[in-house]
């Protein structure tokens, strides 16, 4: 195009400068013949049309047309057939097509046009060489109006490099400004509207420094952009596809979640929306997820800044506002289930959403369950961070009366006879995980409730198991007491452990030639205590269950060499055979002649487990004599 000088640029509409210029003079000089007018024409619109007056822009969008701005903005990043003469000019050709595009822009029905799409890889690039210019707002404007009007928006700006922009520019933004905003809308449109793998799987180490960028203005803003930062984390961060995003993030250090933490800290300390709280949980649960329970305690402020809130303040926080949660959205489901139900049906969508709701504050508080006994069984250990006698105290306090108030909706359950349903089994899950640490707690609803709980089936379960599961633990611990076994006994939980057993020694992952399956050992480990004091307890074994568990004991060692599968069956099939003769078993239907051999194979072969067991140790017994 041709090149008139900044100077001509300034003098080429003399009468403007007395007066303000009519829009049919405007609309003549961006019609005009020459490259000069045109420009004259732009300046002019600059200084004097309203950039709200959508009209008047349309009319000199159309009176421009799209050749001339195209080749305006070629001129002003040095691409166009001149050159873009010299830096002076090249600039104000930049600037001025930055800021004529960005006022397009503004109108939808511009921004939706094929013409505003082609010009996205562009100011990308202009984007790129200009970082931390004043064009900058006006750039990202002009991508993100363009981006969210055109239907191609979003997969050009990514087809044209715009995560590698947008990771590299973020980071440098100035905080909480309007440039830093629209960053953030334009990740939004992207994570939200491409396809996951795309995002995700392409550019995890691009995503990671949006997230670090996003994570600053969640910790420093107190206006509504701190929430759109808390909604975007909590979008990215609860990714199925954020796998690889993990380990990005995990390589970075801890900047970010040392960020999001403090972010969190602001919004539950505060008085804000109950569901930006959640939202803040939801956050919290996303970051756990990533790092572990122990992000729950740490500093509390960015570094270099003054605080006295010590490093407990986010566990606390958290524990307290899910424990409100809980008790909100248990009340809720309650009665959505027993009291509205009776005059319409339940809406499911509402239903639904309190249960994901409750869910996220299941979860928290099952982690921070799991930190506080880490912390007890490490009291020795030189932990960075450590929680001190009364805030484990408190903790403790709180606890308990959340766990009570889960078990008062499962005795709600019990007293409408539903035992069926996910709400059901995820109290039961979260009671379990307590109650594995404090066995003693709630110890009255507890007696009242374990039959009952033990027989709580999952929406997709047709017959009790994850239930179980989760008790199992609590009951390997209550069964080493005499007043454990004698409840064990009272409620059914010896036919229903021994049920579970048998079920997961059936399954395929259970026959395994190692240690690995915890959880068969687990519910071993609780039979084996009942029966041994079983005699004091003048508990009875029925034949059925007898011949039940010593056929899926001898079905688990069969195949197997481990010395701990064959000890472990063989010490319960020893303990089943004190209490039976060879003569009933025989009676049975479902046993044989066979099963008899079977066992005494497996005693047999535990008897030189045994015999190697000991001679390993008599070995190094000997050998320890020598060298002392």
């Amino acid at each position: 195009m041709e090149q008139p000088s900044t100077s001509a640029l300034q003098t080429s509409a003399p009468a403007a400068s007395s007066s303000s210029p009519s829009l049919e003079d405007i609309m003549k000089l961006l019609r005009g013949k020459t490259d000069s007018q045109r420009l004259a024409g732009l300046l002019l619109v600059t200084k004097f049309c309203d950039k709200d007056d959508q009209l008047t822009i349309l009319n000199v969008y159309r009176a421009l047309g799209s050749t001339f701005l195209h080749r305006l903005l070629l001129t002003g990043t040095g691409k166009g057939s001149g050159g873009g003469g010299d830096d002076a000019n090249r600039e104000a050709y930049l600037r001025l097509s930055v800021t004529v595009l960005a006022a397009f822009s503004r109108v939808s029905q511009i921004a939706a046009t094929d013409e505003m799409l082609s010009k996205i890889p562009l100011i990308l690039e202009v984007m790129s060489k200009e970082s931390g210019s004043s064009l900058s707002e006006e750039c990202y404007e002009f991508i993100f109006l363009v981006t969210n009007a055109h239907e191609d928006g979003v997969i050009t700006l990514f087809e044209s490099g715009g995560m590698n922009v947008l990771a590299s520019q973020m980071p440098i933004l100035p905080d909480g400004s309007h440039a830093m905003e629209l960053a953030m809308k334009l990740v939004q449109l992207t994570v939200s509207k491409l396809p996951a793998e795309k995002v995700f799987v392409g550019y995890p180490s691009e995503l990671s420094k949006m997230v670090s960028a996003i994570a600053k203005q969640f910790a420093l803003l107190h206006n509504a952009l701190k929430f759109e930062a808390l909604h975007l984390l909590s979008t990215i961060l609860s990714s199925s596809h954020s796998g690889v995003l993990h380990a990005a993030l995990l390589s970075m250090g801890d900047d970010w979640s040392t960020r999001i933490r403090i972010g969190v800290i602001d919004v539950l300390q505060n008085r804000v929306v109950p569901a930006e709280k959640l939202h803040a949980l939801v956050l919290a649960e996303c970051v756990i997820s990533f790092v572990g329970e122990e992000w729950l305690i740490g500093p509390a402020t960015l570094p270099g800044a003054q605080s006295s809130m010590p490093d407990v303040r986010c566990i606390l926080l958290v524990l307290e506002s899910s424990r409100v949660e809980i008790a909100v959205m248990l009340n809720e489901l309650a009665y959505l289930k027993y009291e509205a139900s009776k005059n319409s049906p339940i809406n499911s969508e509402a239903f639904l959403g309190k249960l994901r709701n409750v869910g996220v504050a299941f979860s928290l508080v099952e982690r921070i369950i799991k930190l506080i006994a880490k912390f007890s069984e490490n009291e020795e250990s030189n932990s960075t961070f450590n929680i001190c006698d009364s805030t484990s105290t408190k903790m403790i306090r709180g606890l308990n009366e959340t766990i009570g108030v889960v078990l008062d909706y499962l005795q709600d359950a019990k007293d409408h006879g539903e035992k069926k349903g996910n709400d059901l089994l995820a109290s039961v899950r979260i009671a379990g995980s307590y109650l594995a640490e404090a066995p003693d707690a709630c110890n009255e609803k507890v007696k009242e409730l374990l039959g009952y709980m033990l027989s709580v089936e999952g929406e997709n379960e047709s017959s009790p198991f994850h239930s179980i599961s989760f008790l199992l633990p609590m009951l390997c611990q209550i069964t080493m007491e005499d007043d454990g076994c004698k409840l064990f006994a009272s409620t059914g939980a010896f036919g229903a452990v021994v049920g579970f057993l048998i079920s997961l020694i059936d399954t395929s992952s259970a026959r395994i030639d190692n240690c690995s399956s915890s959880t068969v050992f687990l519910a071993c480990d609780t039979v084996l205590n009942f029966l041994l004091k079983r005699e004091q307890l003048r508990f009875s074994l029925e034949n059925s269950w007898s011949v039940k568990l010593l056929r899926a004991l001898i079905r688990w060692t069969e195949d197997t060499m481990e010395p701990s599968v064959i000890m472990m069956a063989s010490s319960i099939c020893s303990l089943i055979l004190d209490s039976t003769s060879e003569r009933d078993l025989l009676r049975h239907p479902d046993f044989c002649a066979d099963d008899v051999s079977a066992l005494s194979q497996l005693m047999k072969r535990s008897l030189v487990s045994c015999g190697q067991v000991f001679s390993v140790m008599s070995l190094i017994s000997h050998t320890y004599s020598l060298f002392s």
